[in-house]
C-alpha cells in the first residue's frame, strides 16, 4: 500500500497537504511551491508551477496539474465550492483566507501526515543509518583535531566541510560548537571571536543529511589543562549527564509515553540538585526533518512505537559557567531501542 493510500484510510474528508516535507514524503517531489490534494478514495492530485511540473509528472502516482506561481490562489478557483481539510499547523492565515475567499470550506486538522512519517520504513531506516554512520565518522575525526586556540566558528566550519567531504548533501542544522558560558546555552551559536581555551567543556551538536534523511548527535569534549579540582568538577558534571542519558535510553521502548521517558532521564539530575539546569525536553523525532514527531518532554502526549526514531539528549547548563549535553539518535525496536549514533560517550580530552 502506498503512503498516499495509507493516508487516505485515515481521512474523514479530502486533505490538502501544503507542508513541503509532507508533500515530499507522499509524492517524492522536493519543491518549495506545491500542494497535494488527497481524496478519501486514495486518488491524489499534485499542484505545482512551471518550475516543478515536469519533475512532478516524471514521479508518477498522482494526477499533476500545472498552476500559476501562486499555487494557493490557483487552488481557490480550482477547488471552489469543495469541502476539504487543511494542515492547520502549516497553512498561513493569509493562504487560508485566500482559499475561503474562493468558496472553499476548510476544516482544520493537525498531524495526519506526521503520524505516518513518525514510523519509519526499512528504506527510511537504511537512510537514517547511513546519515548516523557518517556522523559517527565526523565525530571520530573531530576528536583528533586540536580545539584549543581555534574559534567555535572555525571548528563548526570544519564540521560542515567534513560532512560534505564524506558525502553528505548538507548539514541537517548549523553545527553548534560552544564552550564556557556559550556552552551553557542549549542553542548557543558558534562565535568567530572566541578561541577555545584549555580546561573547559566544549559542546558539539551536529548532524547531516544523507539521501534526504537527517542525523543528530551531540558530544561534549574536555580540553586539557584544568587544575585537578576543576577537572574533577567538570568530569563529575559530564558523568552526571551521561547517567541521565543512559537512564533515558533505558526507558525507550514500545508503549512508553514520551513524558515518562523524559522523566526517567531527570531522576539523577534532580537528585544532584541540578534539576533546574536541565530545562529542555529529552528528545524529538528525526527523519526528513531534524525536528518531527514523536517528542520526549514533560508535556508530551506521544506513545512510542516500533520504527520511531528519536533523539535522547539530556543536558545540564550552568549559566555563565559551562554546559554539557550528550545525545544519541535511536530507533525504537520491539524490545527497547537501538543506537544509530555509536561514537563513544566516554569522556574525551582534546588538545
Amino acid at each position: 500500500m502506498s503512503r498516499i493510500e495509507r493516508l487516505a484510510e485515515r481521512l474523514g474528508q479530502p486533505l490538502l497537504v501544503t507542508k513541503g516535507a509532507n508533500v515530499r514524503y507522499l509524492t517524492g517531489l522536493d519543491s518549495s511551491n506545491a500542494a497535494l490534494l488527497v481524496e478519501r478514495s486514495g486518488e491524489a492530485t499534485l499542484y505545482t508551477d512551471f518550475r516543478y511540473v515536469n519533475t512532478a509528472r516524471e514521479l508518477g502516482g498522482t494526477t499533476v496539474v500545472e498552476t500559476s506561481r501562486y499555487v494557493i490562489r490557483s487552488l481557490a478557483g480550482l477547488l471552489s465550492g469543495r469541502s476539504i481539510a487543511i494542515e492547520a499547523d502549516h497553512l498561513s492565515v493569509s493562504a487560508f483566507e485566500t482559499l475561503r475567499g474562493g468558496g472553499i470550506r476548510a476544516e482544520h486538522t493537525t498531524g495526519l501526515v506526521e503520524a505516518l512519517r513518525a514510523v519509519k520504513s526499512d528504506e527510511e531506516l537504511a537512510a537514517l543509518r547511513r546519515a548516523a554512520a557518517l556522523s559517527d565518522q565526523v565525530f571520530e575525526d573531530l576528536s583528533h583535531e586540536p580545539f584549543v586556540g581555534r574559534t567555535e566558528a572555525e571548528l563548526a566550519w570544519w564540521i560542515e566541510r567534513r560532512f560534505r567531504e564524506l558525502g553528505a548533501s548538507a548539514s541537517s542544522f548549523e553545527p553548534m560548537v560552544a564552550f564556557g558560558e556559550m556552552g551553557a546555552r542549549p542553542h548557543g551559536h558558534p562565535r568567530a571571536d572566541a578561541a577555545v581555551p584549555g580546561g573547559t567543556l566544549v559542546v558539539v551538536d551536529a548532524g547531516c543529511v544523507v539521501d534526504g534523511y537527517c542525523s543528530d548527535c551531540t558530544r561534549t569534549f574536555l580540553t586539557g589543562g584544568a587544575p585537578d579540582a576543576e577537572a574533577r568538577r567538570l568530569l563529575d558534571l559530564y558523568e552526571l549527564c551521561a547517567r541521565a542519558q543512559l537512564d533515558g535510553l533505558a526507558a525507550v521502548r514500545p508503549g512508553a509515553h514520551g513524558r515518562d521517558v523524559d522523566a526517567a532521564s531527570r531522576v539523577a539530575v534532580e537528585a544532584a540538585g541540578l534539576g533546574d539546569a536541565y530545562g529542555h525536553g529529552l528528545g524529538h523525532g528525526v527523519g526528513m526533518e531534524i525536528h518531527e514527531a514523536p517528542v520526549l518532554r514533560p508535556e508530551s502526549e506521544d506513545t512510542l512505537e516500533v520504527g520511531n526514531v528519536v533523539t535522547v539528549e539530556p543536558g545540564i547548563y550552568l549559566p555563565g559557567d559551562v554546559g554539557v549535553r550528550i545525545e544519541d539518535l535511536v530507533v525504537v525496536t520491539a524490545d527497547g531501542c537501538e543506537r544509530l549514533t555509536t561514537f563513544t560517550k566516554e569522556p574525551l580530552t582534546v588538545g
